[in-house]
């Protein structure tokens, strides 16, 4: 029955969610069941995508992303795919009519990953930005608005900007990993090698800005995904905070992190801010 092959699909994207990420699944627990299984799907697309090109160094990364591509292709194409990931995804895909252009460019930015090592100008950044975080932010509020066109041209930049937000936390956090095991960095006219502190914080800055642009958009999602959204912002602003404490010199060495107790103290403080409505 294809019904039961499609409920393995989405129980696939569920647990790659909850096992990639206890950050991200925890927040998607806070969202209204109706819309939560619909998240996985996005999440477990783009995090086997990222996993191509950014943990198999053994085998041939270009060989598997073409593959990958291919069966996505497929897949958006004949509503269904073998892959399990991919067809749970097509589904969303054409349940919210997320827009294709959303794909290809996060597709893009993943590519670039296989080969591009640095990117020098803020366009280059910007446009790496847009594929890899502002289009997922895109692909996730076709979900939350259930297809509303005219809320989602009203949220669209706030999404973007909080989708920007989260992947530049991560790029900061993780300039170690990118930097010593993939050659790899993201921000443009900044030296890696002798990261200080004003340079520490124009990126700060930066994210402080799309951070803020982004809580306002989450004041206006539906109660269906407000809640969820708002604990995703609550964790990644508290690993800005922790970074903003942590020496320059100190972050390009290590990789900050929120331990798991602090996580669920998170949850239970968003949770009063927002019944107090003081998000």
């Amino acid at each position: 029955m294809k019904s039961l092959f499609d409920t393995v699909s989405y129980s696939s994207s569920k647990l790659v969610t909850k096992t990639y990420s206890t950050s991200f699944s925890l927040a998607t627990k806070m969202l209204y069941k109706s819309i939560r299984a619909d998240i996985y799907n996005i999440y477990g697309f783009v995090r086997f995508a990222d996993e191509i090109v950014d943990s198999f160094h053994d085998y041939d990364k270009e060989l598997l992303f073409n593959k990958f591509s291919e069966d996505l292709e497929l897949a958006l194409t004949h509503k269904i795919s073998l892959n399990p990931i991919l067809n749970s995804f097509q589904h969303t895909f054409h349940k919210y009519n997320i827009d294709k252009s959303f794909v290809d460019a996060f597709m893009k930015s993943m590519r670039l990953d296989l080969h591009k090592s640095n990117y020098l100008t803020e366009n280059e950044y910007k446009d790496y930005i847009y594929g890899s975080a502002d289009v997922v932010g895109l692909m996730c509020l076709r979900v939350f608005v259930n297809g509303n066109e005219d809320k989602f041209n009203e949220l669209k930049g706030t999404a973007m900007s909080l989708g920007s937000a989260f992947q530049k936390v991560n790029f900061l956090r993780d300039l170690k990993a990118d930097f010593e095991g993939l050659d790899r960095t993201y921000f443009p006219n900044t030296d890696l090698k002798n990261l200080d502190e004003t340079s520490k914080q124009y990126i700060i800055d930066d994210i402080e800005a799309d951070f803020k642009k982004g809580l306002s958009g989450i004041k206006k999602l539906p109660i269906e995904a407000k809640f969820g959204v708002f604990m995703a912002y609550r964790y990644y602003s508290q690993l800005l905070k922790k970074l903003k404490k942590t020496p320059a010199l100190k972050i390009k060495d290590s990789r900050i992190r929120v331990s798991n107790p602090k996580k669920i103290e998170l949850l239970m403080r968003s949770y009063v801010k927002y019944q107090l409505n003081l998000m």
